[in-house]
């Protein structure tokens, strides 16, 4: 039962992050979240997203730590943090961060999540 739970939030988390790399796909650069309307609705769709997966990844560190531990390559306490920033000042979110984090955090997170997926496959 612990593993379908366990199961149902990762693939929940990898959602998430296909949701946001669709969205990303569209920026090609940080000002491309604030220079036009479409920028600032991507922008706040991503942040959504990244405050659910830094959710789903707070309920993870607490139900199953060993998990976090096999993965020490991903800043698991950043995420949580962001998505803590984000639900609590929001007003002050940085888009440039916004778009490192989807440029060159958010694959590495798909990697660790689809392994542990396998995991839990095999």
């Amino acid at each position: 039962m612990l593993d379908d739970t366990l199961k149902y939030t990762l693939q929940i988390i990898l959602e998430h992050i296909s949701k946001c790399e669709k969205r990303f796909s569209e920026i090609k650069s940080p000002e491309d979240f604030v220079s036009t309307e479409q920028g600032n609705l991507l922008l706040d769709a991503i942040a959504t997203r990244l405050q659910a997966i830094g959710e789903n990844v707070k309920n993870i560190a607490k139900k199953h730590p060993e998990l976090l531990v096999n993965h020490s390559e991903i800043e698991w306490n950043k995420i949580v943090r962001f998505r803590d920033f984000i639900s609590h000042h929001y007003e002050m979110l940085d888009y440039e961060i916004v778009f490192q984090i989807c440029n060159a955090f958010l694959p590495k997170l798909r990697n660790a999540i689809e392994m542990e997926l396998d995991k839990l496959d095999n």
